[in-house]
């Protein structure tokens, strides 16, 4: 198993240093303990996982700390991977969303539409149809709004997405990237899920203990409740850093201050079985101050006469959690990323969703780690 150490001893001698205990960091701890070097993990939380960690809480369910994650991927090397250290439970995602009296599947699709407006397409060729005929011409989407606009209209536009996205980002639709609101599906059929990939799950027993498989090697030393600063100067002789922090902070904001947004979560364990019909049910409503309702016991699996729910705020402060895609951010980012390219000279390499200034699906993030360690020992591209 992985020691965890109280206080880090500079005379040890380190191959490999990770700042943060995320799925980044410890994918590349695994790796490197696999082929025998000696790792120390600094995490300044008093826990692993970063934002996938779980828990059982006081009434004996599984909830996360920071919100739900669902596994999904198309990545088979990656569900490979994953599956060595922990086993699986089958899940397929799905959402409803509430607004203006009605509750409608997200994403779109043909039962969406038909419900929120009181319709009776048959087949996805009226589907198709009706989008057709709804969905406003923009050449060149330049914002999130203009992008569902296109794609999809304005009747759509502001029953799912607007409110959701103003409260989620906390700006205006118009000020954010397209990509928040690309990479949300839509179709022209009935399936209801809100992911296809081919391998969907959550570990049978939780984030947090396929977290902890992943570094059940003697050679990785973690040590939490640290900040890596402290020991900046006396790990100065490493072979390899890798930092999944903040890279804006690494770098003490030398060129100005990255935009995250966090999250604040009202958790709620109530004396019945269940409380709601699926895992996530939305609020795209400005009138409602959360975004969606999250009840746990969907997606674990778990058998308990009782459930946990959590209402979830959007917020700028706190944890970050998404990088904010606005055009100021993605110029100073890449002023950033230049600076951390030049580490690389010094076996200094940046890695995950903070680091990255990227939102990382979670395969995605496996993905990123793995194939870093690739490039790093063996030249991958």
């Amino acid at each position: 198993m992985a020691n965890y150490i109280k206080t880090i001893n500079t005379g040890d001698s380190y191959d490999i240093v990770i700042v943060g205990a995320g799925i980044s960091g410890i994918t590349l701890a695994e790796r490197y303990a696999s082929i025998g070097k000696k790792v120390l993990i600094i995490e300044k939380r008093d826990h692993i996982g970063g934002n996938c960690h779980d828990f059982i809480n006081e009434a004996g369910i599984l909830v996360s700390k920071y919100g739900p994650h669902y596994f999904h991927t198309n990545d088979e090397e990656v569900w490979k991977y994953v599956n060595r250290f922990s086993q699986w439970h089958h899940y397929e995602h799905r959402v409803i969303g509430h607004n203006h009296g009605k509750s409608f599947p997200i994403p779109v699709n043909r039962i969406t539409i038909n419900t929120a407006f009181d319709l009776n397409l048959k087949n996805e060729q009226e589907v198709e149809q009706w989008i057709t005929a709804h969905k406003i011409p923009i050449a060149d989407p330049q914002n999130a709004e203009e992008a569902v606009l296109a794609r999809m209209g304005k009747e759509l536009y502001e029953l799912i997405f607007k409110g959701y996205t103003t409260k989620q980002w906390g700006v205006d639709p118009r000020d954010l990237g397209t990509e928040v609101t690309d990479r949300i599906p839509f179709r022209t059929n009935d399936d209801d899920r809100y992911f296809t990939d081919t391998y969907q799950g959550v570990p049978l027993h939780g984030y947090t203990k396929l977290c902890e498989a992943l570094v059940d090697n003697p050679l990785i030393d973690i040590i939490f409740s640290t900040d890596w600063n402290q020991y900046k100067d006396q790990l100065s002789s490493i072979k390899k850093l890798f930092f999944t922090g903040k890279i804006d902070q690494y770098f003490s904001e030398k060129y100005g201050s990255l935009e995250y947004r966090s999250l604040q979560f009202e958790f709620e364990t109530l004396d019945q079985e269940w409380y709601q019909q699926y895992a996530q049910e939305n609020y795209p409503s400005l009138e409602i101050p959360y975004t969606r309702i999250v009840e746990y016991k969907h997606s674990t699996g778990q058998t308990h006469p009782h459930t946990t729910i959590s209402r979830e705020y959007s917020t700028s402060e706190g944890e970050p959690y998404y990088p904010v895609p606005s055009e100021r951010n993605k110029v100073l980012y890449e002023k950033y990323r230049y600076a951390a390219m030049e580490l690389e000279k010094q076996n200094i390499f940046f890695v995950g969703r903070l680091a990255n200034y990227k939102y990382f699906n979670m395969d995605q993030a496996f993905r990123n780690a793995l194939d870093l360690f690739d490039t790093v020992e063996n030249g991958a591209k």
